[in-house]
């Protein structure tokens, strides 16, 4: 296998690989902390250098600190907070960001996250500034070197032109366009880290494929308005192209997938490797949502 790319993630200045892996799967899977290990592991071991988690991922940020908190030299480190999730406080305040983040700095066995995001708060919370504000003083505490926002649509524009923020991550994928036009191109001017979601659409339109969730039911009934040519063949042949594709994205950074299975990571590594897809097949990509998609294609949080 090709050695992965390596990108800076805006102004963060982390040289991360352009595949990341996403570790919801991790804790909604409930694996061992032998499989957990083993997974997290092999996954460094193969060239990813970002682990993405969050506060509400079930033991995952357990099962990290436990596998890899030895390591910490060799990844970037990404969580998010926000949701009440066993903690006894109302969402989206200052006390509940300061409190899930105490927490995970335990779980995660650090004493400092390479990034913290808010995940997926509301424009108008942004907006009130408070939520944001205790973001801030986590980061002048220490106990973050950056912060960022998880979110989609309005609320993801004005996270990136507010200038508070330092990366962004939002869903980009073949079934998920909106970004490319509306939000990238600030993130672009103001060089906040973008980081791709769902980057492969759920693999939404492969039969076999066992976890969909609300996202990959949406996915799904988009894709089958698309008929992109390349879905009719074999399974590893759609996701290769649509990984590439949002690797292909100006501004995008780095694509988080999810996988509790090392067979997985693997191939998605292989994958990457292989470098952005040709001009001719993006633009085409590019071209059939544009004449496709429908107006409430928004951005799926």
């Amino acid at each position: 296998m090709r050695a992965m790319e390596q990108r800076v993630l805006g102004k963060t200045g982390f040289r991360v690989s352009v595949l990341g892996l996403g570790a919801s799967e991790i804790g909604s899977a409930r694996l061992s902390p032998a499989k957990a290990a083993r997974l997290l592991n092999g996954a460094l071991d193969a060239g990813l250098s970002i682990i993405d988690t969050a506060e509400c991922y079930g033991a995952s940020e357990e099962l990290i600190g436990s596998a890899i908190g030895h390591r910490r030299g060799d990844y970037c480190l990404i969580t998010k907070c926000g949701h009440a999730s066993g903690l006894d406080l109302p969402e989206w305040t200052p006390a509940l960001i300061e409190r899930s983040i105490e927490r995970s700095l335990k779980r995660l066995r650090t004493d400092c996250i390479d990034v913290v995001q808010l995940h997926g708060c509301s424009e108008e919370a942004l907006r009130r500034g408070d939520v944001v504000a205790a973001l801030q003083r986590a980061r002048e505490k220490g106990n973050t070197q950056y912060i960022g926002y998880s979110g989609d649509n309005g609320a993801a524009l004005y996270a990136v032109e507010c200038g508070a923020f330092d990366t962004l991550q939002i869903s980009v994928s073949i079934a998920d366009q909106e970004s490319i036009e509306k939000v990238l191109p600030a993130a672009i001017k103001n060089r906040v880290g973008v980081i791709a979601k769902r980057p492969i659409a759920n693999a939404a339109w492969v039969p076999r494929w066992s976890f969909f969730g609300s996202h990959g039911r949406v996915y799904r009934r988009r894709l089958r308005k698309l008929r992109y040519d390349f879905l009719a063949r074999e399974a590893r042949v759609g996701i290769g192209i649509a990984l590439r594709f949002a690797l292909s994205v100006p501004g995008v950074h780095t694509a988080i997938v999810g996988t509790s299975k090392p067979a997985r990571y693997e191939s998605n590594a292989s994958i990457a490797a292989q470098g952005p897809l040709p001009p001719t097949v993006y633009e085409s990509i590019r071209k059939r949502w544009r004449a496709v998609a429908e107006t409430d294609w928004t951005g799926r949080t």
